[in-house]
């Protein structure tokens, strides 16, 4: 089904692709993806292409996710597509962003992991 984009909402789809993962639906999260779509991970240093290899990378994740996994920290839009901050099935921090095709399916996403900041009280 094409989606016009003046009815397509990139950051809505992607807090439902993250409603998605915290219920561990890997149907509902593959639904998002495009049949060719890119995913590159610096988080686990792979770069896989197509919805069944996606699906290899991401239902063991979904099996084993812990609290806080999935919780939104940041989300923005970018020149291509979508960048969110969020914590991953492990609980730590990654950044990751979107790129949606016409039909508004994934077509790439990236990933890294983001480090925590922590905030330093000046002294005095």
């Amino acid at each position: 089904m094409l989606i016009s984009r003046d009815n397509f909402d990139p950051l809505a789809a992607v807090v439902d692709w993250l409603d998605a993962c915290r219920r561990g639906n890997l149907s509902a999260l593959l639904d998002f993806y495009d049949e060719q779509a890119v995913l590159e991970c610096d988080c686990e240093g792979v770069s896989i292409t197509g919805r069944n290899a996606i699906a290899a990378c991401w239902a063991p994740k979904l099996e084993s996710k812990r609290v806080p996994a999935f919780n939104l920290d940041d989300l923005a839009l970018t020149g291509h597509g979508v960048q969110i901050d969020y914590q991953s099935h492990e609980g730590k921090p990654v950044r990751l962003y979107f790129r949606f095709g016409g039909s508004g399916k994934i077509i790439y996403t990236s990933c890294r992991p983001l480090e925590r900041r922590t905030f330093k009280h000046p002294s005095h």
